[in-house]
C-alpha cells in the first residue's frame, strides 16, 4: 500500500538484508522500499524509491555508514536513518559520530555482524521504523495510516504508534501537598526520539542557568558516556555521564548510566548521586521513575519534573510524584515528540501542568527555572 512507512534496507549482508525485510514486511504499517549492500548503492536508489526511513549498517565496503550519512547531509536527503549495527556496540564513539551526521537512533545487533538473532531486537528496531518514518511522512505532508487501515498482518500494531487517534484527556490531577517554591533541580525523563530532542533542548539552554539537570535518556551500557561529551561539546552547561558520588552541583548535567539507576541523596553539604543496579522498573533500568521518585523525595516543592518523548510508560507515575509533592511538571506535546509515548500517559494521569513543543522547551525550563518565589 502507498500509504505505508516504506524502508531502505542497506546491509552489506544478504542474510541480514533478508532478515530485516521479513521483520519489516510483518509489521502493520511498514513496507519495504528497497535493499542496498552499501552506501553508494543506497543514495543511488533513494531518489527512485524515496523511503520514508533508512535501516543502515555501519560496516560496508565502498561507502560505509559514516560515508553515507556524510554524503547524504551533501546531497540534501533528510530521510530519517535507523543505526543497525554490531560496530554500534563495540564502538560507541563512532555510534554517536553516526547520530551527530543526523542519524536518528540506533539498535545493536544483538551478537556478531551477521546473526539471526537480529530477530530478538524487532520490536526496537520496527517501533522506531513506525515512530520516525511517521513523523516523516507528516513533515512532508503525507497521509499516516491509522491501525484500521493498516493491510492485515499477524503482528499487532503498538499503542504508541497509531497514525490518527483521539487526543490525550487528562485524569483529574492530583493534590499538591504544598505550593512550588523556588526551584533547585530539574529532571528529565526520555526515550526514543531522545538523541536529537536533547541536542535541541541543550543547545538552547541557557548559559547561566543556576541549577543543576538531571536526566535518564534510556541507552546501552557503554553509550553514555560518549553521547555525554557529544552533548557536552554543543551544551553552554557541563554535560558529563553520572558516577556514583558525583556532586550535583549549580552549571552541571548528569546523564544516568546505561543500565544504572540514578537517585539524589542530599547530605549536610552537597547532594550527591547515586548509582545503583537494583532491578529494572517500568521495564528498564535506568528508569525515569526511579529517578523522579527519588527528585520528589529530595526536593519535595523545589522540583521541576520534565517527561518527553519515548515508547512506553516509564516515568509518568512517578512524575505524579513531583506534582504531589508541590513541584513543577512539563510533558512534551503529541506534536513535537517523536513517540508521544511516555508524556502520553503522564498527561492522561493528570501529572503533567503544561505540555510544551520540543522549540520551547529549553525557553521554558529556563523561565520556570529563574522565577522568584
Amino acid at each position: 500500500m502507498a500509504d505505508e512507512i516504506s524502508v531502505l534496507i542497506v546491509d552489506d549482508s544478504a542474510l541480514m538484508r533478508n532478515l530485516i525485510s521479513r521483520m519489516v514486511e510483518a509489521t502493520p504499517g511498514l513496507v519495504v522500499a528497497e535493499k542496498a549492500m552499501n552506501g553508494i548503492f543506497a543514495l543511488q536508489k533513494i531518489p527512485r524509491v524515496n523511503p520514508d526511513a533508512i535501516v543502515l549498517d555501519l560496516e560496508m565496503p565502498e561507502m560505509n555508514g559514516i560515508e553515507f550519512l556524510k554524503e547524504r547531509k551533501k546531497q540534501g536527503f533528510d530521510i530519517p536513518v535507523i543505526i543497525l549495527s554490531s560496530l554500534a556496540r563495540r564502538g560507541a564513539e563512532i555510534t554517536m559520530e553516526a547520530l551527530s551526521l543526523g542519524a536518528s537512533d540506533f539498535v545493536l545487533k544483538p551478537s556478531g555482524s551477521v546473526s539471526e538473532d537480529v530477530t530478538s531486537v524487532k520490536d526496537s528496531l520496527t517501533g522506531m521504523l513506525l515512530a520516525y518514518g511517521a513523523q516523516y511522512r507528516r513533515s512532508k505532508g503525507k497521509k499516516v495510516l491509522s491501525p484500521s487501515e493498516y493491510p492485515k498482518k499477524e503482528a499487532v500494531p503498538h499503542p504508541d504508534f497509531s497514525g490518527t487517534r483521539p487526543h490525550a484527556v487528562p485524569a483529574k490531577a492530583p493534590e499538591p501537598l504544598r505550593k512550588p517554591g523556588q526551584i533547585e533541580i530539574i529532571a528529565i525523563g526520555i526515550s526514543t526520539g531522545g538523541p536529537d530532542a536533547l541536542r535541541e533542548v541543550f543547545a538552547h539552554i541557557d548559559a547561566d542557568l543556576k541549577q543543576p539537570i538531571v536526566v535518564v535518556q534510556h541507552m546501552p551500557a557503554g553509550f553514555t558516556l560518549e553521547f555525554a561529551r557529544s552533548l557536552d561539546r554543543l551544551c553552554p552547561l557541563e554535560v558529563k555521564e553520572a558516577e556514583e558520588g558525583d556532586l550535583v552541583k549549580p552549571g552541571r548535567i548528569l546523564i544516568a548510566q546505561g543500565n544504572k539507576h540514578l537517585e539524589l541523596e542530599k547530605k549536610a553539604l552537597a547532594t550527591i548521586a547515586h548509582l545503583s543496579d537494583a532491578p529494572l522498573v517500568s521495564g528498564h533500568r535506568p528508569s525515569a521513575d526511579v529517578l523522579f521518585a527519588s527528585v520528589a523525595k529530595t526536593y519535595q516543592n523545589h522540583a521541576l519534573g520534565v517527561i518527553m518523548t519515548g515508547m512506553g510508560k516509564d516515568g509518568a507515575e512517578h512524575l505524579g510524584d513531583i506534582y504531589r509533592e508541590g513541584g513543577i511538571t512539563l510533558g512534551q506535546d503529541e506534536g513535537s515528540a517523536v513517540v508521544y509515548g511516555m508524556p502520553r500517559v503522564a498527561y492522561e494521569m493528570g501529572h503533567v501542568m503544561e505540555q510544551v513543543s520540543l522549540s520551547n522547551m529549553a525557553g521554558k525550563i529556563c523561565s520556570i527555572a529563574k522565577q522568584i518565589r
